[in-house]
């Protein structure tokens, strides 16, 4: 396994095959007759580039399998690897430079800054990142460029939300992670913003993760992962995935 510093870069970006692979993925929470089994031996492989939904009843370990993805948290058992690199392997350390480097977080509530302005909000990216992209141009990507000097208080929760996506993309992240992105919206500005996690996955080529109760989302998706009990129960591929303004639930 090479050493956490030696990680590959964005610009190392495998094309083929997968960015993500785990083998008997096992994740418990405590011990004895209350122990906890969130995943139970997850066996997932997640092509480079794709959007890929993850379907599932809540406590069905979606958001347990992003955050071991994501090396905010480790498995109990089992193998995870980011390209050639062996997150289970790694230290602390390692997994704080996977994450600077690779991983752009996006959750359902936005977690902006209320005193800083949308640019200001996406600038905070720069301090933890060696090439970031210039604020008001991640701003572009998601058309917010024109509220770019708004505060979270005047901007809506969709654009609030696309203000966090920006955020997170601003450091020119290898994976986009989407925990619920839309689960404090309505429909039809979920859709807003289904609208440019597409956008962002065609145009920026960054693998995306998609953690969602909308069923409907799974027709954008390139791959769909269904969850429940802690285990994959089917994955379906999209050979034709549909632009997400058709999208509603």
């Amino acid at each position: 396994m090479p050493a956490p510093h030696s990680l590959k870069t964005t610009n190392d970006i495998v094309q083929n095959g997968a960015i993500y692979r785990t083998t008997g993925l096992t994740k418990v929470y405590g011990e004895g007759p209350a122990a906890v089994h969130a995943l139970r031996g997850v066996n997932l492989e997640i092509p480079t580039g794709e959007l890929v939904v993850l379907l599932g009843p809540s406590g069905s370990g979606k958001s347990t399998l992003l955050n071991i993805l994501g090396g905010i948290d480790r498995g109990s058992d089992g193998d995870v690897f980011f390209q050639d690199n062996a997150l289970s392997e790694m230290d602390d350390r390692g997994l704080t430079a996977y994450r600077r480097a690779h991983v752009g977080f996006v959750f359902q509530f936005y977690n902006l800054m209320p005193s800083l302005t949308a640019q200001e909000n996406v600038e905070l990216v720069a301090e933890i990142s060696p090439a970031p992209m210039k604020a008001i141009d991640a701003l572009d990507l998601v058309d917010l460029g024109d509220r770019a000097n708004h505060f979270p208080s005047e901007l809506s929760g969709g654009e609030q939300q696309r203000v966090a996506i920006a955020r997170a993309i601003a450091k020119k992240p290898t994976v986009l992670f989407c925990d619920e992105p839309t689960g404090a919206l309505d429909s039809k500005t979920g859709v807003t913003v289904l609208k440019a996690l597409q956008k962002l996955n065609k145009e920026l080529g960054a693998t995306t993760l998609v953690i969602t109760h909308a069923a409907a989302t799974a027709a954008m998706a390139d791959r769909v992962v269904h969850f429940a009990d802690g285990d994959i129960r089917e994955v379906i591929e999209n050979q034709i995935p549909v632009t997400a303004d058709k999208i509603s639930w």
